[in-house]
């Protein structure tokens, strides 16, 4: 989430959504994690091999569904409440109380569901490593106040604790693994362990050197706390969901195959998504200028501001997907041992493109408050996935491949058709809103 800086309490909306000085340190901490992802997926097949690693890629793309897309909407909505409170002079200590208390239950409800499931969980997609669903589990223990941090760092605009714990966690995750695989060790839980684990320290900083205080002030309602929560929940579930979709579900539908047929594919998920990732960590520079114009009401410099952002998005994606048709195979050869063909390195690029473009129009029409049209539009494109992987191929790969083509397809559009509405009417630019906006992020 783009942090909000700290304003006194008769600062007019437009000052309110001026994020610039913390957008920097943001980015950084976001390119870190993102990179560290493909550091390692490679060291991790250095030390297990393809096959051997197949549970942890089964267990990093499930975990990287589930924790953003329960727990990310708790770091919007803590963050967009204590904002809120800074801005006109109170104290946010109940709004952390409030929304620990709804962390407490999202994760209970995950852990029982886990457990319920962990038989499945283990047989189809963790190999019979049962240690693995426990780092499963593990990892919510961790990513649920991790997220919970980042919400009060980003709504008392403490930048550069935001960036230090979305940092340290890829970070420490690496070097943790490294240290395993150059001290030998082969056991596969020890390095599903580095996942669940790496969060821990960044927290643990952020806490002891008092970036997590916040103030007493007066008593916080659930109105205050859960305005756009539910369908915050709804569309951050679906969107994570989708956006790691590919290699569970070829875990799933190819539970015959070799097992290094799933490490292969999300080795090429993670590849594709490079344009995502840099865009991630160059939004936060961009996202501040469209939220001041929409906090002054300048509809049309807004919509100006927009065009020029999808022009960037659809270039990064254009040259993102020309990149993974001409090199992709190559690098991946180079870099993770390939094994995937041109045809599946270019629809997966063009999808995440798509994806890409989606998540872009989706921030605006939050924005617009239009937080319903937005979880509408994630949940019909993850319901297009599961029907297009069901029924279009019996290639393994392809039917995986056009799944993810036609579900961005389908919200995509669904987010051009809800903007255009919104921009053709009375657009209705709601603070809240734009802080929502601003933190949509469901990739980690």
């Amino acid at each position: 989430m783009s942090p909000i800086e700290n304003q006194p309490p008769n600062s007019t909306a437009s000052s309110k959504t001026a994020l610039p000085e913390g957008t920097v340190s943001v980015g950084i901490g976001l390119f870190i994690a993102g990179v560290s992802a493909y550091v390692f997926f490679k060291i991790g097949q250095q030390a297990l091999g393809q096959d051997g690693f197949k549970p942890i890629v089964a267990m990093w793309f499930i975990a990287f569904a589930l924790i953003p897309g329960f727990f990310l909407p708790i770091e919007q909505e803590v963050g967009r409440a204590l904002s809120h409170r800074r801005a006109i002079g109170q104290g946010g200590l109940p709004i952390v109380k409030r929304v620990l208390q709804i962390t407490i239950i999202i994760f209970v409800v995950l852990c029982i569901a886990v457990f319920a499931l962990s038989s499945q969980i283990n047989s189809n997609l963790f190999d019979g490593n049962g240690v693995i669903t426990w780092c499963l589990l593990l990892s919510l223990a961790t990513y649920a106040p991790m997220h919970l941090a980042r919400g009060i760092c980003s709504g008392n605009a403490r930048f550069g604790s935001y960036s230090l714990i979305i940092g340290l966690d890829g970070a420490i995750r690496v070097l943790s693994c490294a240290a395993l695989w150059v001290a030998g060790v082969t056991n596969i839980g020890a390095y599903a362990l580095t996942i669940a684990l790496s969060p821990v320290i960044g927290v643990l900083i952020a806490a002891f050197t008092g970036k997590l205080k916040t103030e007493p002030g007066p008593e916080a309602t659930w109105a205050e706390v859960t305005p756009n929560l539910g369908w915050l929940l709804l569309g951050s579930l679906f969107a994570a969901a989708l956006v790691n979709a590919g290699p569970i579900t070829v875990d799933i539908l190819g539970h015959d195959a070799p097992p290094e047929l799933v490490t292969r594919f999300g080795n090429a998920v993670i590849f594709a998504r490079i344009p995502l990732f840099l865009f991630q960590a160059v939004q936060a520079a961009l996202l501040p200028r469209l939220a001041r114009l929409a906090a002054q009401r300048k509809l049309s410099e807004f919509k100006r501001g927009l065009k020029q952002l999808m022009i960037l998005v659809i270039s990064v994606g254009v040259l993102g997907t020309i990149g993974a048709f001409v090199l992709g195979p190559w690098v991946l050869e180079l870099v993770y041992d390939g094994g995937i063909d041109r045809r599946t390195m270019t629809l997966l690029a063009f999808a995440s493109a798509l994806y890409m473009l989606a998540l872009a129009i989706a921030q605006a029409v939050i924005a617009l408050s239009g937080h319903a049209r937005v979880a509408v539009g994630w949940c019909a494109g993850f319901v297009t996935f599961v029907v297009v992987a069901w029924l279009s191929s019996n290639d393994l790969y392809l039917r995986v491949e056009l799944a993810l083509v036609a579900s961005s397809l389908v919200s995509l559009a669904i987010f051009v058709i809800s903007l255009q509405q919104k921009m053709s009417g009375n657009a209705v630019f709601d603070d809240a809103s734009i802080i929502d906006a601003l933190a949509e992020r469901p990739l980690e």
